[in-house]
């Protein structure tokens, strides 16, 4: 015979009560809502039956207003368009759901301003801490954020030096290293073609990187032609076709992120130039349209996922612990695929 349902008589079931249906301690039934990996698999269903058979909702509420926090985060991404945000947003806010918080997500497309509006708005709705990309802002953001106490972290960057604490990657270093094989290969004339560089501190990293590697080298300026657009297939497709417009045109295109070069790709394969015969080309960041490109984009690998989680326990840490926050950098790698190869012989 099945057991009666606690909500007889209008009475909202309690933690205690999925406890008794489950077997197990309130505290696991907490640690279960709060820090699921903490608990081993059996239990976890055990309680989740429970909790779906009684119809329990966790009191999110009291607990915030006791704890004086509205265990929501929020997040502000430079668009919802580009899929590198993706994976690093999807870890982000899984991590945050097992700490027991909820995530909010705005986009600033790409605009400064915006961007200061959203941060104010999240602090007016009670964000207790803020995931922003990049540490590209005017300071009296980040000064708005000290005197209202939201912590927050800045991602998809390496900066020690910068004003927020930090999780994400040397940029600069990664497309440094890049291009010096590009270069190892035998390439001599480079393009780039990048996102726009005003207020984005990782497109300007990884334009700098390609002209290191160039000095490094011992090539002229010259020796690099760079275009930046603004994110998209079409305009990657549009930047191809001015950077191969010159006399000499480069023997390989580095681009500033894995969309850009399925576009610079496509232009290619309209206008009959082979790659890598004709032309190398290389993306950055790995996400999964890179593998299935033809052909397929060598490119920089970066741990979105990783940096998601990261940069969700250092927040959580931030806002419960008062934890300063540090700069944490991971590693980014080279991904070989059959986008690059040595340069034709010169005719």
């Amino acid at each position: 015979m099945g057991g009666r349902q606690i909500t007889e008589g209008h009475r909202s079931p309690t933690l205690a009560d999925v406890a008794r249906r489950a077997g197990v301690s309130t505290a696991t039934v907490s640690r279960c809502l709060n820090a699921p990996d903490r608990v081993i698999e059996p239990t976890r269903e055990r309680v989740q039956a429970a909790i779906r058979e009684l119809g329990y909702s966790p009191n999110f509420g009291a607990r915030a207003l006791a704890a004086r926090r509205t265990m929501t985060i929020g997040a502000i991404i430079p668009t919802m368009e580009n899929a590198i945000f993706a994976r690093g947003i999807q870890a982000f806010q899984e991590t945050l759901h097992g700490l027991g918080y909820m995530l909010l997500v705005a986009s600033s497309s790409y605009s400064m301003e915006l961007e200061e509006e959203q941060v104010g708005a999240l602090v007016a709705r009670g964000a207790d801490g803020l995931l922003l990309i990049g540490q590209d802002r005017d300071m009296r953001v980040v000064d708005f954020l000290r005197r209202h106490a939201v912590p927050a972290v800045a991602a998809w960057t390496y900066d020690p030096e910068g004003p927020l604490p930090s999780v994400g990657f040397d940029n600069r270093a990664a497309m440094r290293a890049l291009a010096a094989e590009v270069i190892a290969l035998g390439h001599r004339r480079l393009g780039l073609i990048s996102a726009h560089t005003a207020h984005n501190d990782r497109a300007r990293g990884r334009v700098e990187g390609a002209r290191d590697a160039v000095r490094a080298a011992g090539l002229g300026a010259a020796a690099l032609t760079v275009v930046e657009t603004a994110y998209g297939i079409e305009t990657g497709a549009a930047a191809l076709a001015r950077i191969m417009a010159g006399d000499r045109p480069p023997t390989a295109v580095l681009c500033g992120n894995d969309v850009l070069a399925v576009g610079a790709l496509i232009q290619a394969r309209r206008t009959g130039i082979a790659v890598p015969d004709a032309v190398s080309i290389t993306g950055f960041d790995d996400i999964d349209l890179a593998s299935v490109a033809v052909p397929a984009l060598t490119t920089v690998h970066v741990p979105h996922r990783e940096m998601g989680r990261r940069a969700a326990r250092m927040l959580v840490e931030m806002v419960e612990q008062g934890a300063p926050g540090e700069a944490v950098e991971l590693a980014t790698g080279i991904r070989r695929r059959e986008s690059l190869a040595p340069p034709p012989a010169e005719g």
